[in-house]
């Protein structure tokens, strides 16, 4: 029998939205392990507000409304503060009512000088890492480094000489203005970017095409492919190495013990292979003998773990590839270093508590 439609809408609904939300939605148990981390960091959120005034919108709110905008590829702020008039999933995962209204997406930005004040989107993604040390998904002594290229919210055309004075001359189009900069060598250390000073013009190698980027680094545990550090830095060409060190050490602070330390052939020198080894490291990284000596040699490469570990960093490439791709970080929506960095670690966040919940399951399964 055919349906028919009831043109007469109903003036009074009831509607229990945790009977809308399946049982099995993967975004129930990111919800709990979320809010497990955001209930860690209440002293320092009571930290950031005045005791007295209008009440703000709740930080763990914004946090995880960041969570949401990586999850499912929302394209800017803006349209996610749209989509949460009509989204009963995203009210859900809120804790808001049907009732309430959806916050202003100025909130982000009033609210992020204070999250990065108090270092609050790290702390929040060590606390994420927290529980999946907790849940025994993280290795303890094998990891994988590598770096990758975020475009910056910064066109070639602002990038000018830094003693050049400003024009006097109106633009030929004000939205769009014509620069002809072809036959001008152009560097960073002579030029730099009107609109995005901390950007740097860099290419990927050679025959490649130079762009305004920044550089994101992620410190891959072998285990379960699980990111335990994110950094996001100045492109240069010893980025990758001076920040991979870095790291290393970070996680031995933080109680890891680093026995390899898997890369690509960019970790190939002989300065990189001696700070690992310094560090009772042992460098497993690809050789580089293009026209050139490998830093490693047959001590190293002749183990199995070698091997494995060669086959196992392949892995952070899909770090990397969910981050750009579904989390919207190909190319950072901020201005400057330290915004990037924020949105690197709600993204890189966002990509853990995906890959905890998967494991959650395959573990429960089995």
């Amino acid at each position: 029998m055919r349906g028919e439609q009831d043109p007469q809408v109903s003036m009074l609904a009831f509607i229990d939205m945790e009977t809308r939300v399946p049982l099995d939605h993967p975004l129930r148990t990111i919800k709990r392990l979320a809010d497990e981390a955001l209930a860690t960091l209440s002293p320092t959120f009571d930290v950031m507000y005045a005791v007295c005034g209008r009440p703000s919108i709740p930080p763990e709110r914004l946090l995880k409304a960041s969570l949401l905008i990586s999850l499912y590829s929302v394209r800017s702020e803006r349209a996610f503060c749209e989509q949460l008039d009509y989204d009963l999933l995203f009210r859900w995962f809120l804790g808001m009512n049907l009732i309430e209204p959806s916050f202003d997406p100025s909130t982000f930005s009033k609210n992020r000088e204070r999250l990065l004040e108090h270092n609050v989107a790290q702390q929040f993604f060590d606390r994420v890492v927290l529980q999946a040390n907790t849940l025994g998904f993280l290795s303890d002594e094998h990891f994988t480094v590598d770096g990758t290229l975020i475009e910056a919210a910064a066109s070639l055309k602002s990038f000018r000489p830094k003693d050049q004075p400003p024009s006097d001359e109106p633009p030929d189009d004000a939205g769009n203005p014509s620069v002809n900069f072809h036959g001008q060598k152009r560097s960073n250390a002579t030029h730099q970017s009107t609109t995005d000073p901390d950007a740097r013009l860099f290419r990927k190698g050679k025959g490649k095409e130079a762009k305004l980027v920044f550089m994101g680094h992620a410190l891959m545990e072998n285990r379960n492919g699980l990111v335990i550090d994110f950094e996001v830095t100045a492109a240069t060409g010893t980025a990758e190495r001076e920040t991979a060190v870095r790291q290393v050490d970070e996680a031995k602070q933080d109680g890891f013990r680093p026995a390899t330390l898997g890369g690509d052939k960019n970790y190939d020198t002989k300065s990189f292979v001696a700070n690992m080894r310094e560090r009772d490291v042992t460098p497993h990284v690809a050789q580089n003998t293009s026209g050139r000596r490998s830093a490693i040699d047959g001590r190293t490469t002749r183990h199995a773990g070698y091997s494995i570990s060669q086959r196992i960093r392949k892995r952070v490439e899909e770090i990397f590839g969910w981050m750009k791709t579904v989390g919207g970080f190909r190319r950072t929506r901020f201005l400057g270093l330290e915004r990037t960095g924020l949105a690197g670690y709600l993204v890189a966040a966002a990509y853990n508590l995906v890959r905890i919940t998967r494991l959650m399951r395959i573990a429960a399964a089995g």
